[in-house]
């Protein structure tokens, strides 16, 4: 038996691997919006820039996953003492492994199974601990953004569904009416458990993310030659995220939302949707491509934690 599992439990990591490399080529290879013969024409401009700005571009990429590393073994350490290494490891691999779920739902799953049995229920809330935390960051700054188009751009708001807004209702209603069956309670007395400063902590590693991967983007638009304004530049980045985020998808397919919303956006103060292709296509290439074959390794080198 315990060959069978060996060998069941390699298969599941073959696929998960194998899924993640098909569906980067797909995307890499399968683009209508952007052939690859012209968005290498594009990124020769980059490349003409000198290796101290490719170093500087890496470098954002470097700090927003640094970030995010730091920001886990944070929380983790509340569960396990973790090292930074360890960290690392398993945000690339749960990264990996999730990719092809909607929303990356597969990543708490993932980091889960780096610990214990005991200790994966509370793995996975701390998990949500951190995610919900830069999806708040991203709402906060979104809603400015939206604020500012609204105010200085018209265009056409999406239709409301009644149906879609009941069942919503409906769910949250039967969730509070039933708590105590799905055991919310225990989950408020953990996330009480845990200091405001490490909550504090969080906030601001998420903040600091926010910041980089936005800055990026700025960056990369500044080296394509795209003058725009500053205010504007960011208002614009803050409505993307938020819009992205709160759209259902599977993470691979992030980069068509996050791109075909760029361009819409972008087109409010006139700047070359091959551009915005161009750039956001970088963004993925960096932050989530090369992760995801880093992750790879990772997931390769699994070893399922045993229970004490």
């Amino acid at each position: 038996m315990n060959k069978y599992k060996r060998a069941f439990f390699l298969l599941c990591k073959l696929v998960i691997v194998a899924g993640a490399f098909y569906f980067l080529y797909k995307k890499v290879f399968s683009n209508q919006q952007l052939p690859v013969q012209e968005f290498l024409n594009e990124i020769s401009i980059l490349f003409s820039k000198g290796i101290w700005t490719i170093i500087l571009v890496l470098l954002f990429t470097d700090a927003n996953w640094l970030l995010e590393i730091v920001k886990w073994k944070k929380l983790a350490n509340i569960e396990k003492k973790t090292s930074f290494f360890e960290a690392y490891e398993q945000c690339f691999a749960s990264f990996t492994a999730s990719i092809i779920t909607p929303n990356r739902i597969g990543e708490y799953g993932a980091k889960a199974l780096f610990y214990e049995k005991e200790k994966r229920k509370n793995i996975v809330l701390l998990n949500l601990i951190g995610n919900l935390s830069q999806l708040l960051i991203t709402v906060a700054f979104g809603v400015v953004g939206l604020v500012f188009l609204m105010k200085y751009y018209s265009f056409h708001y999406p239709e409301i569904s009644i149906l879609k807004t009941v069942l919503i209702v409906s769910v949250f209603v039967i969730a509070f009416l039933f708590r105590k069956k799905i055991k919310l309670l225990k989950i408020r007395d953990y996330f009480k458990s845990i200091s405001k400063k490490i909550y504090i902590e969080i906030i601001g590693l998420s903040f600091l993310r926010y910041v980089f991967f936005s800055h990026q983007f700025i960056f990369l638009l500044y080296l394509f030659g795209v003058d725009t304004d500053y205010f504007t530049t960011l208002n614009l980045l803050f409505s993307m995220y938020l819009i992205a985020s709160v759209i259902p998808s599977i993470s691979v397919f992030d980069w068509v939302i996050k791109g075909s919303i760029a361009v819409w956006l972008f087109s409010f103060v006139g700047v070359n949707e091959i551009t915005i292709l161009t750039i956001t296509t970088i963004m993925w290439l960096l932050n989530f491509a090369i992760p995801a074959i880093i992750g790879s390794i990772f997931v390769l080198n699994f070893k399922l934690e045993k229970s004490k």
